[in-house]
């Protein structure tokens, strides 16, 4: 063997086959949905063979009810809830599915003398 390359892990070439994938559904979003949920569905596949999970800034945009990809403003209203604990809603407008993300500080530590 040539060179000093490293082989890549199962959940770095899952991680990087998940970023192109989320890219191009991102880039035909708009334009072309279903295939965009095809993208998704792909996604979802890939994470699931790697036993690796998605990271948040992709789990957040995938619908958990239809699978859809959420684009603010096309097929996804956002809203800030100051009810109880403040927190975004995010509707599906495919399915009407509200998903919820809380936002808390984290809490200070607090050191006893």
């Amino acid at each position: 063997m040539k060179g000093s390359l490293k082989p890549l892990s199962v959940k770095q070439i899952a991680q990087q086959r998940i970023d192109i994938l989320f890219e191009q559904a991102d880039a035909v979003g708009k334009t072309n949905p279903p295939l965009a949920a095809e993208y998704i569905k792909t996604i979802q596949k890939v994470a699931m063979s790697a036993r690796f999970p998605l990271p948040p800034k992709y789990k957040r945009r995938i619908c958990k009810h239809c699978g859809a990809l959420l684009i603010v403003g096309f097929n996804c209203r956002v809203r800030i809830q100051q009810k109880r604990e403040p927190h975004i809603v995010a509707t599906c407008l495919n399915c009407g599915y509200n998903s919820r993300i809380l936002l808390r500080k984290k809490k200070e530590r607090v050191e006893i003398e």
